[in-house]
């Protein structure tokens, strides 16, 4: 049977837009559909303008600090509506170049919903088109939890297009969004709390790197409130809100944000058309392939549910590209020793085993571990330590985990993650010359254990 194109993609994301552009490289016939913005989320509103989000919060302290080395300056003011524009313009420009990388290799970019008719068959504004391969990749999308007034609360969707700063702000959840939004919102001057119905916020993150970064968060003034949750949200006369928990205490705020889990987004898609079959979370199951229960379509990113970062969809549609159309180079994803950051204030960076992980796969674990006052705070009055840590297999000698809380920790432990994959030994740490005077030098300077 012949089709009108090789591959069809629903979403112009990261993943897809790189199996797009690869499969087209490798002589394929490929049509992207996209309904919303190109990029997906993580250009739109997601990692990309979060982290100008998170730059510019981080401005207040460097004013501030830059006094202790001799500067001086009349009182900085602050004005979202410039930041909010600039990052608006800087988004339009990534939005063309993602076009631009589509059509300039040759793929036919649709605008418009997408949706399934059968296995091979799309429906795309009103048209019909063939594929011999369909590949789902229309990522995820915010929750809100199911209270009376939760129509009164934001998400990460609509918190990049405020027109103004709220005064107050009640930040929900305690993943990656709900803590680097409380340190961008609390960093640009608002009042901000940080609501979490668990112990302690990033679970599966190090134990030690969480409570260090909740004692760095409550130095700096962001309200943290644990083993608590919101009720219900109501309106005021004026204009304000006013958020009763479920232990009954009322807190008043200006704006609820609430990140509490992403769902993958799959609404109105024809799944009902096909053999695709949901697990219990809702994500689309998929093979080690990246096959559904329907052979001719595929899913990758996180609509899967694997690990939901920008980078590992870039790798899955990497792969699946490879995979349909240049088999002779596919390699199967390898999940381990993934690196990821919470670009929080300060940012925190991570790759490998955390200790608790170790101890409970049995490893015979030893830890080293640095805290120190940064450089460049040492002329300043702020107290802000940084923290370092190694996961080592006392039997073997593997290093199994780095992690960080500090200055740059993303750009330090993008380093680290290569080390880690090559299967780097303490030795090879303790061998290797530091860069002086850095912080990442710690790495390779810590020769004393922590004591069990």
């Amino acid at each position: 049977m012949s089709y009108e194109f090789d591959l069809f993609v629903i979403g112009a994301g990261s993943g897809g837009v790189r199996a797009a552009r690869f499969a087209a490289g490798f002589g394929a016939r490929v049509a992207v559909a996209e309904s919303r913005y190109l990029g997906g989320t993580c250009v739109n509103v997601g990692c990309v303008p979060k982290k100008l989000l998170v730059h510019g919060a981080h401005y207040a302290e460097d004013f501030e600090q830059a006094a202790g080395f001799g500067w001086s300056a009349g009182e900085p003011t602050f004005d979202w509506p410039t930041l909010i524009a600039n990052k608006n313009r800087e988004i339009q420009r990534l939005n063309g170049i993602y076009r631009n990388l589509l059509v300039n290799s040759g793929v036919t970019l649709l605008e418009g919903h997408a949706r399934l008719l059968g296995p091979h068959e799309v429906e795309v504004n009103g048209e019909r088109h063939s594929a011999r391969h369909i590949l789902i990749a229309t990522g995820g999308w915010p929750q809100v939890p199911d209270i009376p007034g939760n129509e009164l609360a934001i998400t990460s969707n609509e918190a990049f297009f405020l027109e103004q700063l709220p005064r107050r702000v009640l930040v929900v959840g305690g993943g990656y969004i709900a803590v680097e939004f409380a340190s961008i919102f609390h960093g640009l001057g608002a009042q901000t709390s940080l609501l979490y119905r668990k112990d302690l916020f990033l679970r599966g993150f190090d134990g030690a790197l969480r409570k260090h970064l909740k004692e760095e968060l409550e130095k700096k003034g962001l309200d943290l409130q644990f083993n608590t949750d919101i009720d219900r949200i109501e309106r005021q006369d004026d204009g304000s809100l006013l958020a009763t928990l479920k232990d009954g205490r009322q807190l008043e705020t200006d704006c609820v944000f609430y990140a509490t889990g992403r769902r993958p987004m799959l609404d109105n898609l024809g799944l009902e058309n096909t053999g695709v079959k949901l697990n219990d979370k809702g994500f689309i199951e998929v093979n080690d392939n990246f096959e559904t229960h329907e052979p001719s379509i595929l899913a990758l990113g996180d609509v899967i549910g694997r690990v939901q970062l920008t980078p590992v969809a870039l790798a899955e549609g990497m792969a699946v590209a490879r995979r349909l159309f240049r088999p002779e180079e596919y390699r199967e994803l390898d999940y381990d020793l993934i690196p990821t950051a919470v670009f929080s204030l300060p940012n925190i960076a991570t790759v490998g085993l955390t200790e608790e992980q170790a101890r409970e796969r049995r490893h015979e674990v030893k830890v080293f571990e640095s805290r120190f006052r940064p450089m460049k705070l040492t002329l300043t009055e702020c107290q802000e330590r940084t923290l370092m840590k190694l996961v080592v297999d006392g039997k073997t000698d593997k290093v199994l985990g780095c992690h960080m809380i500090g200055p740059e920790a993303g750009e330090i432990v993008q380093g680290l993650a290569v080390a880690l994959k090559a299967g780097a030994t303490k030795r090879v740490f303790d061998e290797t010359i530091g860069i002086h005077p850095t912080a990442a030098e710690e790495f390779v300077t810590m020769r004393t254990p922590v004591a069990d």
